[in-house]
């Protein structure tokens, strides 16, 4: 199939297949695609979660508003931010950048420290915004690529974070849950899986100048 026909099977899967796992090949290329999302100054500030424990995942379903997915999909991702942005977060992203692209210090430094001025001037809020915003790309770039592969996901915000957080032990690792994205493979009997799109025609939601 071609990527419109992929994105036509696609839907926010709301029964999964229990029995049906994601082989490591189908991970690995899961992996891969969070961490090559595209992020604002290619910093990262997040990161992801893949939780196949089923006793973990069925305390969570309390925090999920009863939302089966959480326990019966193949596994569940949770993208996360940082707590916070620090100037050793910086410089761990530009030292990165050295040694991968052997970038000298003197091209570097400018850049480094442009970045450190403009994390210190943002509060801690403003900085967790800024990185939720990057927590959405990945979301959408996940959701692509599993669309591509043949996985069913269902992207999720109706969660209670704190919960959680608690459960998952986020808050010792400094970072915070954003957004749930359960895989897998969907259930022949979710009737969601029959029903047509409901879209905008694209003269609606395109505009072209």
């Amino acid at each position: 199939m071609d990527i419109i026909e992929r994105l036509e099977w696609r839907y926010a899967t709301k029964k999964f297949d229990a029995s049906k796992i994601l082989s490591e090949e189908k991970l690995y290329i899961l992996k891969q695609a969070f961490n090559l999302t595209a992020t604002s100054f290619g910093m990262q500030t997040m990161r992801m979660l893949i939780i196949k424990d089923k006793i973990i995942r069925k305390e969570l379903v309390a925090h999920s508003y009863g939302q089966a997915q959480v326990l019966n999909a193949s596994h569940l991702l949770v993208l996360c931010i940082q707590d916070n942005i620090l100037d050793t977060d910086v410089d761990a992203h530009f030292d990165n950048v050295n040694d991968i692209r052997s970038t000298p210090e003197t091209i570097l430094n400018p850049y480094r420290m442009e970045l450190k001025v403009m994390m210190q001037q943002m509060t801690i809020k403003e900085r967790q915004e800024w990185s939720i915003k990057q927590t959405y790309i990945a979301l959408g770039n996940l959701m692509t690529v599993c669309a591509v592969e043949g996985i069913d996901s269902c992207p999720m915000e109706g969660f209670d974070v704190e919960g959680y957080d608690s459960i998952l032990g986020l808050k010792e690792k400094n970072l915070k849950s954003i957004l749930l994205l359960p895989v897998g493979y969907r259930d022949e009997n979710d009737m969601f899986a029959g029903f047509k799109k409901v879209r905008k025609q694209l003269n609606d939601s395109v505009i072209e100048m």
